[in-house]
């Protein structure tokens, strides 16, 4: 019994993408998410799957929940000031450090003190043409 096809070690064919003509064996077939499609492409036009339309089709468990969980009690406590006026040692003790730095306004000063004090100096530039 013979084959039903020719081997094609000499024929040419056109790539579907951009109709140029080549080695028939030199053109593969696209395939797009993980399908075979009946399009020959040329070695230019041809492109490997594109990972991301692969998204959804795998199961993906991203839990965002903790069981049982055991919150910190210390912030509650010993954040922020203590009755003395200084930092209590808690796991949230709020520096607000923006616009501008130390910028705590006189209505929250009670409630996020701020230990970023600006300081800076000012000094003299002396200029002399030689």
């Amino acid at each position: 019994m013979s084959n039903r096809f020719a081997n094609g070690a000499k024929a040419f064919g056109y790539c579907d993408v951009c109709g140029f003509r080549f080695d028939l064996k030199k053109l593969k077939n696209l395939v797009v998410k993980t399908k075979q499609t009946q399009i020959k492409a040329c070695p230019q036009c041809w492109t490997p799957d594109q990972p991301q339309l692969l998204l959804g089709t795998f199961p993906v468990s991203d839990p965002q929940a903790i069981r049982d969980p055991r919150p910190d009690t210390n912030t509650w406590y010993s954040s922020g000031v203590t009755a003395t006026g200084s930092f209590g040692g808690g796991s949230r003790v709020i520096e607000w450090g923006w616009n501008p730095v130390g910028g705590s306004r006189s209505f929250d000063a009670a409630l996020t003190p701020n230990a970023l004090a600006p300081r800076g100096l000012v000094g003299t530039v002396t200029v002399s043409t030689t």
